[in-house]
């Protein structure tokens, strides 16, 4: 029996140089793949999310310098950056960090750890 969510029908083999980005997260490596945490587990493939925590928090920073894209760039589906799940939303890797489309400003959501 298992305990934890499975990524059903999971043909890609993560690994180095597989294309997706590898994320530390909770003391292991995931890959991001379609928006998800990917962990090799055993036989299959575990979907991991990213918590919301002091580390990746999920509050609003109006001031926040949106280094990374042009001004007035719009995240969202194929805006060029790399969709990541975060607690209940969806943010976006830009220059290592979480970014989260907030009315007219990014909010920024802490570093996300590359190996």
């Amino acid at each position: 029996m298992k305990d934890h969510p499975i990524h059903e029908h999971h043909a890609h083999q993560h690994g180095a140089n597989c294309g997706h980005p590898a994320v530390i997260h909770d003391g292991h490596t995931d890959y991001l793949h379609d928006g998800h945490l990917h962990h090799l587990h055993s036989d299959h493939v575990d979907e991991h999310q990213l918590s919301i925590t002091t580390q990746n928090p999920a509050a609003c920073t109006p001031t926040h310098r949106c280094d990374g894209h042009e001004s007035g760039h719009r995240h969202g589906t194929n805006c060029g950056h790399q969709a990541v799940s975060h607690g209940d939303h969806v943010d976006y890797l830009v220059a290592g960090h979480l970014h989260f489309a907030h009315g007219a400003h990014c909010d920024d959501h802490g570093v996300l750890q590359l190996t």
